[in-house]
């Protein structure tokens, strides 16, 4: 029995849910899948989302690639069987969306995602809606919201796969509407929670 649980997770793309101006290239890649990969016997679903960074989270590359700055893979992965596999470096998300963007790299083709716990798999989700939606980054609170939204839709979409209840699912909810209220309240913008209704 192997150690490491890999998934293919759906990840069809959500109709853009924020002002048009907000993306200038929105779903210029349309998602389909993930590659998800954690332990088989790692897997915590208490981790909170509290808008920490997200530990034990990395996309993993597939193939070579001299455009992204990068980190040892098992600098931040572990149970995988890591060794001298390449990652992208966790600093380096909005270098990502907009590399992939300028070069036309389907994030499909070039990554994948080690995560074994449930706020890393949501972070990584999020990033994940980031590298299918370009956008100038002026409008943060929207911005994160249509990426909070896309998450949220795909854990929800995937979550017998992933073994998730209805339970986790609404504290999952509840955890990014705190998130996105109070981006939206430092940039003075009134904040409607129906915004991550599926």
């Amino acid at each position: 029995m192997s150690s490491v649980s890999t998934m293919l997770l759906q990840t069809p793309p959500l109709p853009l849910r924020v002002p048009g101006h907000v993306f200038d290239a929105f779903q210029w890649e349309k998602s389909a899948t993930l590659e998800w990969r954690r332990p088989a016997k790692a897997w915590d679903t208490g981790t909170p989302l509290d808008g920490s960074d997200p530990a034990r989270m990395v996309f993993v590359f597939k193939r070579e690639c001299d455009f992204l700055p990068k980190e040892l893979a098992s600098l931040h992965a572990f149970g995988l069987g890591l060794t001298d596999e390449w990652a992208l470096a966790p600093y380096a998300i909005d270098d990502a969306t907009d590399e992939l963007y300028r070069t036309r790299t389907p994030p499909k083709d070039l990554l994948w995602l080690a995560a074994d716990n449930l706020n890393a798999l949501v972070w990584g989700l999020h990033d994940w809606a980031h590298f299918h939606n370009h956008g100038p980054f002026e409008e943060r609170a929207f911005t994160e919201l249509q990426c909070d939204a896309s998450a949220l839709y795909w854990l929800t979409l995937n979550s017998d796969l992933i073994g998730l209840d209805a339970d986790t699912l609404k504290r999952v909810k509840r955890e990014l509407i705190a998130l996105g209220r109070g981006r939206f309240a430092s940039e003075n913008k009134a904040f409607d929670p129906s915004w991550l209704d599926l």
